[in-house]
C-alpha cells in the first residue's frame, strides 16, 4: 500500500566514516530522517521501507542501552542524555490504528432483560415476582449490565492529546495527515494521575499496553527540554552488530569458553584478571565456532585497510588456542578439540564490490608468522553477512543459519589452504 509518504527520501544509508555513524533516527517537528548502518540495502517498495523502519526500530530498541538514545538540543548540537521512549509511541499509534478511534470510557448501565450479565443484587431490588418455598428467588426477568460511551471522558481527551504527539513525531511512518489536536489544556501531573489509577483497575492487555505507553509518553514530555528535536539510535552500532551476531549464532552460556589469567604475587593479595571474552560461541554439530562480529567497512569498500588487523587476529587465535588445549575439552573432544575462529562482517549482498550474492560469504582469511596453521582455529575466516538479512532475522529459531554458517566456515578452510600463495603454503 503506497501512501505517497516518498518514504526512500526520509532514510539515509551511512558510510560509518567520520561525521556519518548516526544509526536511528533524527527528528523535529517539519522533518525526519532514517539513518541505517553501513551495508543496508533499502527496498524500493514503500511498504517495504516502512517495515524496514519499524525493524530498525525494533533492533535499536533491543540492542542499545538507554545511554544511546538522546535528545538533541538546536539543530541537533550538544545532545542531552535523555531516554526517548519510542516504543511508547509507536503502542500509542499501533492502538489507534487497529482500533480506528480513540479509548473510551464508559459509563455503566443497567436494564431489564433476559440476557446479559446479570446483575444480581439489582435483580433482587427490581425484578423478583416472588419468593419459592425453599426461600429462593424466582425471577422472571434479570436487570443485566451494560455500557454507554462517554465521550467527553478526561482519559479519553488525554488519549487524543497522546495520539496528536505520536504523531506529530512518528506517524510520518504510516499515513500523511495528524489527526486532530484536542486542544486540552496540557496538565501533566494530573493526566499521570488519572491514568495510573485506571492502570491499576485495568485487566484487559491491550488497554495496559496503551496505559504504560500514555504513561511512559508523559513522564519523557514532562522532563524533555521545549524545543521538539530529538534522537533515538546510536553512534556505536558496532554494539549492536555484537549483539545481533551472538542473538542469532551464539550460545548464552559461554563462560568456560573465556581464557582467563592472573598474578601470584610475593607481596600482598594475589590478582585475578578479567577474563578476555569472545563476542559469540557457536556450536554446531558437536564443533566449536569461535566468533568475533566486525562493524568494519571491508565489506561495503573491499579495501584491505578496513580488514581486522593485528592484535584482533592474534586475540582470535588465542580464543581458539585456549579451547583447543583446555582439559575440559580435551575430556570430552579427545586430543583433536574441533574448533574453528571467524571475523563476521556487514555487507549488502546486491550491491559489493566481490559480485558476490549470498547471504553468507568468505572472502579470505587471516593468519599469523607466530602460527603454522596446523590446526583450523589458526586460521580465522573472513565471512561477510548480508546486514538487511540479519536485522530482518534476528528472531525466531536460527538452526538453519548456523548450520549454514558451520558448513560456509568448514568448507573456506578447505578451499583456501588450496588457493593460498605458495609462500604461505610452505
Amino acid at each position: 500500500m503506497d501512501l505517497g509518504l516518498n518514504l526512500k527520501v526520509k532514510c539515509h544509508v551511512n558510510k560509518n566514516g567520520d561525521g556519518d555513524r548516526f544509526v536511528g533516527i533524527k527528528a523535529d517537528a517539519d522533518q525526519a530522517m532514517v539513518y541505517f548502518p553501513m551495508g543496508y540495502r533499502l527496498p524500493d517498495n514503500e511498504e517495504d521501507i516502512r517495515d524496514d523502519i519499524l525493524k530498525l526500530i525494533s533492533v535499536l530498541a533491543e540492542f542499545t542501552d538507554s545511554k544511546d538514545k538522546v535528545l538533541a538540543m538546536q539543530k541537533f548540537e550538544a545532545p542531552q542524555s535523555v531516554n526517548f521512549p519510542i516504543n511508547a509511541y509507536m503502542n500509542i499509534i499501533r492502538y489507534y490504528l487497529e482500533q480506528r478511534s480513540y479509548y473510551t470510557e464508559k459509563d455503566p448501565i443497567r436494564k431489564t432483560s433476559d440476557k446479559g450479565k446479570i446483575d444480581f443484587a439489582a435483580s433482587l431490588r427490581r425484578n423478583v415476582s416472588f419468593f419459592q418455598e425453599d426461600g429462593t428467588p424466582f425471577f422472571d426477568k434479570y436487570t443485566v449490565k451494560g455500557s454507554t460511551p462517554n465521550e467527553k471522558n478526561l482519559i479519553t481527551m488525554i488519549h487524543k492529546y497522546c495520539v496528536h504527539e505520536s504523531f506529530v513525531q512518528m506517524g510520518w511512518l504510516f499515513m500523511p495527515d495528524v489527526p486532530p489536536d484536542p486542544h486540552i489544556e496540557r496538565n501533566i501531573p494530573l493526566f499521570l494521575s488519572v491514568l495510573k489509577k485506571k492502570l491499576a483497575v485495568t485487566h484487559l492487555e491491550k488497554d495496559i499496553l496503551l496505559f504504560e505507553a500514555m504513561i511512559s509518553m508523559l513522564e519523557y514530555l514532562d522532563e524533555k527540554s521545549d524545543d521538539k528535536q530529538y534522537y533515538f539510535g546510536t553512534d556505536r552500532f558496532e554494539y549492536v552488530w555484537e549483539k545481533l551476531i551472538d542473538a542469532v549464532f551464539g550460545i548464552k552460556e559461554k563462560n568456560d569458553y573465556f581464557p582467563r589469567t592472573s598474578w601470584k604475587l610475593k607481596y600482598g593479595d594475589q590478582r585475578r584478571n578479567y577474563a578476555l571474552e569472545p563476542d559469540t560461541i557457536m556450536l554446531c554439530n558437536g564443533k566449536i565456532y569461535v566468533i568475533d562480529a566486525k562493524y568494519y567497512r571491508y565489506g561495503v569498500t573491499g579495501i584491505s585497510s578496513h580488514l581486522p588487523e593485528s592484535s584482533s587476529i592474534n586475540k582470535q587465535i588465542t580464543y581458539g588456542e585456549y579451547i583447543y588445549n583446555h582439559k575440559k575439552f580435551k575430556d570430552i573432544y579427545g586430543d583433536d578439540v574441533p574448533v574453528y575462529n571467524a571475523f563476521l562482517m556487514p555487507y549488502n549482498k546486491q550491491d559489493n564490490p566481490f559480485h558476490i550474492n549470498e547471504y553468507f560469504a568468505n572472502i579470505g582469511e587471516a593468519d599469523s608468522d607466530w602460527k603454522y596453521g596446523n590446526h583450523n582455529y589458526e586460521r580465522v575466516q573472513g565471512i561477510v553477512v548480508d546486514i538487511r538479512f540479519l536485522m530482518n532475522n534476528y528472531y525466531g529459531s536460527h538452526k538453519s543459519k548456523i548450520i549454514k554458517m558451520a558448513k560456509l566456515i568448514e568448507e573456506a578452510l578447505q578451499e583456501n589452504a588450496d588457493a593460498l600463495p605458495e609462500d604461505k603454503a610452505e
